[in-house]
């Protein structure tokens, strides 16, 4: 039982926008701007509900999860020029395409490096699933593989942990010098240049939040939400609203470019629902459930995520990519398109916002058939 009880709503947002709070502070603190505000967040989160401060699953965690998370992609969205995406997301499409196969080497090695015992198959096909797409392929791929409710519950409770750390590594990366000097970036150059201050925190940019303006993006963002989800439930892809909602906005930015434009404060109201997004996913994280368990699922998910990395960073020097669009494709597999456009917004890079969504959407498609595939392959 935790300190702040779960149905105690005016406590719990105090908690979370608190600690949102406390992420934009850090983003413009000397330790912050080296490691991310957004590692700091988690972690806070995470001591909190491990130490039962507050709770690890409450309704509160759901409305932002479930309601705030959708809302907050069309304001994301809102000024994506699609010329430019087309222009110049290939090289985050072709590189997320790699990092996918990274995630099928890691799988696949680490099935054979490490004993897994009868599960192993089955698991390899779910993390294939989900470090490509995300939870709902992990869903998909445990029925298909016909997972008891015993083993879904011990590789669950592994990969929640391990994906964070992916997360929090990915967050990292740019600040290890290490690889910095290896895999060059325009976008950390001129975010350096600019003296690191990202335009997400509305700090020192003469950003003026309008009331009218911020009433105008909302009402437009409801609005696409609401019709994406109708479209999915007719559909009967309710899962895949994400996809309606981003292909509605991209409809509604570039059918009305000039308005747009216009609008003040949508991007930093649509940062500010990421972060909240990133404390309820530190809250909700279960660091000793996996414990005993789950902890060679645990050592497993990370023998993935650590051949992934290196396979996507390796082509990135070899190929010369980016290092911001390296980690936004990896991201897109690792983490999902929501998680990887807030970490785009987090550090700045708001032309990356778009592809880390467009191939997050990809690796939805693609990962239940691949997760599958790994399974059968395995056995």
């Amino acid at each position: 039982m935790s300190i702040v009880p779960a149905d105690n709503v005016l406590a719990l947002g105090a908690v979370l926008f608190t600690l949102a709070w406390f992420g934009f502070w850090m983003d413009n603190n000397v330790v912050g701007k080296k490691t991310s505000g957004v590692i700091w967040v988690l972690c806070a989160a995470m001591a909190l509900s491990n130490f039962n401060i507050i709770p690890l699953q409450a309704p509160s965690y759901d409305f932002v999860g479930g309601t705030l998370v959708p809302l907050a992609i069309p304001l994301l969205l809102f000024k994506a020029d699609l010329r430019k995406i087309f222009r110049e997301s290939g090289v985050v499409m072709i590189t997320f395409c790699l990092a996918s196969m990274a995630t099928v080497i890691g799988a696949v090695l680490g099935y054979y490096l490490l004993e897994l015992g009868d599960i192993g198959p089955k698991v390899a096909g779910v993390y294939s699933g989900a470090w490509i797409g995300g939870m709902v392929n992990f869903l998909a791929v445990s029925q298909a593989v016909e997972m008891t409710p015993d083993e879904f519950s011990v590789a669950l409770s592994a990969s929640a942990v391990v994906s964070i750390l992916a997360l929090m590594m990915l967050l990292a990366i740019p600040s290890i010098r290490w690889i910095t000097n290896r895999i060059p970036s325009a976008l950390l150059d001129n975010q350096v240049a600019e003296g690191d201050q990202l335009l997400s925190t509305g700090e020192n940019c003469g950003i003026q939040l309008k009331l009218a303006h911020l009433c105008s993006a909302l009402a437009i963002s409801f609005a696409i939400c609401a019709a994406s989800q109708w479209i999915a439930k007719a559909l009967g892809m309710d899962h895949y609203s994400i996809l309606f909602i981003t292909i509605l906005t991209i409809l509604v930015a570039n059918l009305f470019p000039k308005m747009m434009a216009n609008l003040e404060g949508d991007f930093e109201l649509g940062m500010l629902i990421m972060y909240l997004f990133f404390v309820v996913a530190g809250a909700s994280t279960d660091a000793t459930s996996f414990v005993g368990s789950a902890l060679h699922l645990f050592f497993y998910g990370m023998c993935i995520i650590f051949i992934h990395l290196a396979v996507v960073l390796t082509v990135a020097r070899v190929f010369k990519v980016d290092l911001a669009e390296a980690i936004v494709a990896s991201g897109a597999a690792l983490v999902g398109p929501a998680v990887t456009a807030a970490i785009a917004t987090s550090r700045g890079w708001k032309e990356l916002v778009t592809p880390a969504i467009m191939c997050g959407i990809f690796g939805y498609v693609i990962a239940t058939f691949i997760g599958v595939t790994v399974t059968k392959m395995l056995v």
